[in-house]
Order: C-alpha cells, then sequence, then structure tokens
C-alpha cells in the first residue's frame, strides 16, 4: 500500500469549523449508473467493449500539496473584482446551470432540427453524468483535503463543497462539455475551450480548489468527452453516420460574457466555513501568511 502525503479530508475541519466534515455530498455517486463507460467492479471503469480504462490522472501522493496550498494563497492575495465575479458565477448551483445553456445557445445558433437538438443534449448529458461519476469515484478514493482544511485560517470567495478536493467536479464537467460539444460544433471548438478552463480556474480564483484538481479534472473530463465521441460515431442509418457535424463557425454568443445566470436562482451562499468578506470598502485579500498544518506520512 502506497504511503499517503496528505492527510485525508475526513481528518481536518474546513476554517471556521469545529469538526471534520460529516455529511459528504453524496459520497457514493462514483457508483452511480453510467451511459458510454461501465464500471470494472473493482472500483474502476471499462468501455462498453469491456476494455480497462486508465483515467487520464496523476496519482495525487506525486502532487505537492502544500506547494499548491501556496498558489491557493497567493491566488486569493491577489483577486480582482473580475476573478471574483468568475467566481461566482461559475459556482451558481450545479455545472449543468452554466453548460447547459451553453448547448442551448449552439443549437439555437445553428438552427438545429428537434431530433438532432435532442440527440445532442442527450449526448451532453449522459456524457457529464459519466464524468461525474468517475470524478466521485476518484474523490472518494483519495480523499484528499480541500485548501481550507490545510490551512486553518482560509477564507474562501465561495463555500467550500462537502466533497473531497481531488478532482474538480466543475473541472471535469467543463472537460467533458467541451468535448462532446465540440465535436457537433467543430466550428466553435476554441470557444468551448475558453469556457471549459474558465469554469476550472474559477474554482482557484474562489479558493476551494488547487490549481493541480482544476487541471486534472479538466484532463479527466475530456477523456470521458473522447471515450462518448468514440461511441456517438458508431451510430448509423441506412442513410450513414447519424451525426453531421455544424462545421461552419456562426461565432455562436455563448455565454459569459455577461456574467449573469441564464436562467437566474437566489441559491443559499451561506456556509459554516470561512468566508472573505467582499463589501464595498473591505479589503479583498487574506493578508497573512499562516503555517499550513504539517502530515506525518509515518500515520498512514
Amino acid at each position: 500500500m502506497k504511503k499517503r502525503n496528505y492527510p485525508l479530508w475526513t481528518e481536518l475541519p474546513y476554517a471556521g469549523e469545529k469538526q471534520p466534515p460529516r455529511k459528504a455530498v453524496e459520497p457514493d455517486a462514483g457508483k452511480w449508473r453510467t451511459y458510454f463507460i461501465q464500471h470494472d467492479g473493482y472500483g474502476g471503469f471499462k468501455t462498453l467493449q469491456g476494455r480497462p480504462i486508465k483515467l487520464d490522472i496523476t496519482d495525487p501522493n506525486r502532487i505537492d500539496w502544500y506547494q499548491q496550498l501556496k498558489q491557493v494563497q497567493q491566488s486569493l492575495a491577489s483577486l480582482t473584482e473580475k476573478k471574483i465575479t468568475i467566481a461566482r458565477y461559475w459556482s451558481a448551483g450545479p455545472p449543468t446551470k452554466q453548460w447547459t445553456p451553453i448547448a442551448d445557445r449552439l443549437i439555437d445558433t445553428y438552427s438545429v432540427e428537434a431530433p438532432r437538438a435532442a440527440r445532442i443534449l442527450a449526448a451532453l448529458h449522459a456524457g457529464i453524468n459519466d464524468a461525474m461519476v468517475a470524478t466521485w469515484a476518484v474523490k472518494f478514493q483519495y480523499l484528499v483535503p480541500r485548501p481550507n482544511q490545510l490551512d486553518p485560517h482560509l477564507a474562501t470567495v465561495v463555500c467550500t463543497p462537502k466533497h473531497p478536493s481531488y478532482v474538480s467536479g466543475h473541472s471535469s464537467v467543463s472537460g467533458a462539455a467541451e468535448v462532446i460539444l465540440g465535436y457537433f460544433f467543430p466550428g466553435e471548438k476554441n470557444r468551448l475551450r475558453q469556457l471549459a478552463e474558465e469554469d476550472a480556474v474559477s474554482r482557484l480564483y474562489a479558493g476551494v480548489h488547487y490549481p493541480a484538481d482544476n487541471q486534472e479534472g479538466l484532463k479527466l473530463g475530456r477523456q470521458i468527452g473522447r471515450i462518448v465521441i468514440s461511441e456517438l460515431k458508431k451510430d448509423k442509418t441506412y442513410l450513414g453516420q447519424t451525426d453531421i457535424p455544424y462545421r461552419e463557425n456562426r461565432r455562436a454568443q455563448l455565454l459569459p460574457p455577461p456574467y449573469e445566470q441564464a436562467i437566474p436562482f437566489d441559491f443559499d451562499t451561506s456556509c459554516d466555513s470561512l468566508l472573505l468578506d467582499l463589501s464595498p470598502g473591505k479589503s479583498n485579500r487574506n493578508n497573512y501568511a499562516p503555517k499550513p498544518r504539517l502530515y506525518n506520512s509515518r500515520k498512514s
């Protein structure tokens, strides 16, 4: 058994809280049903044809989490209004809240007929499901702590979710969505990549994820997206291949900007962990250099 180089998510409280997290968000979602990949019965995944899938992520024991923490602290110490806006926009609700309107705008811009629109949305959301299932399997396999667990004074822009840090769910979803939508709308690939990367980095701006969470989450999501595409390409009728990608670039006006939700909703943004006071006239900086919690790998 490999030695861990980090304390577990279940061992440390979030900054401002007294007890380690007790009620995790859907801890067995990594075992839920998938559509373009299969569970292998051993905690991993395989293709629909039964070939093993090696998830395209780095072993977290090869990542220096304390160096990652420094990058989170530095990011929070150099926040700008734009970064705060980006963090808040992408954190509102689950990741599908931002990506479904992007798909809808593409469907509208390219005048996609109803049967193909249904197929695009089905492929997108089934692929997102599979990316999230794989992400949750990874999260609860490794139990990497959040930044505000290694730094007991870390105040964040938004509430830190109650599930382990590695890998980022927002990043995984955005990677999968980028690839799947890019398959149907190849002319929009560059813009979709920009949106996926902004979604991912928004979690660093928010202070709730390390850079590695976001980078590896994007890789995982894109891997699942490619698997989805490989299955979609197999679908044919007597007229030929089912999918006919929209290859021209109509420069769809994809949100954001503006950084306003397509479907506004007043989400509860309160929590017990420490939040930055970003009200007018207040400093938006974490002006401290606290000592991080040290971890003795001999305990593992």
